[in-house]
């Protein structure tokens, strides 16, 4: 069994660095659609000094990219850097290597989730209820995201709130019911499809 099918196989390790043969940065290259171009990164930096989420990143892209080359597992996948990533893709625009940044980032999001090394609870939640509203209803929702998200994790914002969420409501700019969008059946086809290629990786 090779050590991404044994990787995939075992969903909790304290430290993963402990399964034998485990290589962080290969399983990174594995799981990233396409060419990574991972190795051709050259730390020159562009892709931090590009960063609109920078300054709010432990790490820069670059930093992440120099810990993974030198083995540090742990402190990779819980760093928040790959959390604040916006996937706007300016970094890989920039970078003159064309290393694929963004999807890199998506790719240690995973990894962090599966082995449960995150840190960044919120950023996670976040995450997961925006995809939830588009594998439901084919579009966010951002009433009740915003909603949720903050009486989970904000819950002493909320009435510093109001004012702006009702201004929004009665402008006609935020909806308080989702609405799906038409022929969902088949976006959610094309989830379950993308799914099911994402666990034979």
């Amino acid at each position: 069994m090779s050590v991404s099918a044994e990787f995939n196989n075992k969903q909790s390790y304290t430290k993963i660095k402990d399964l034998p043969g485990f290589n962080l940065i290969e399983l990174v290259e594995a799981r990233t659609p396409g060419d990574s171009r991972l190795e051709m990164c050259i730390q020159c930096g562009s892709c931090g000094g590009s960063c609109p989420s920078g300054k709010d990143m432990d790490h820069s892209p670059r930093q992440l990219f120099a810990m993974l080359r030198a083995g540090i597992v742990d402190e990779v996948l819980e760093s928040n850097a790959p959390w604040y990533c916006v996937s706007c893709y300016k970094c890989y625009v920039r970078c003159p290597q064309e290393v694929k940044i963004t999807d890199i980032m998506y790719t240690l999001k995973t990894i962090a989730i599966s082995t449960g090394k995150f840190k960044v609870n919120e950023a996670k939640d976040f995450s997961e209820t925006f995809t939830g509203y588009v594998e439901k209803y084919g579009r966010s929702f951002e009433f009740g995201l915003s909603t949720r998200h903050s009486l989970r994790h904000l819950p002493m914002t909320v009435s510093g709130t109001i004012g702006l969420g009702l201004g929004l409501i009665k402008t006609g700019r935020l909806d308080i019911t989702p609405h799906k969008i038409k022929n969902i059946d088949q976006l959610q086809k094309i989830l379950n499809r993308a799914y099911e290629l994402e666990a034979q990786r």
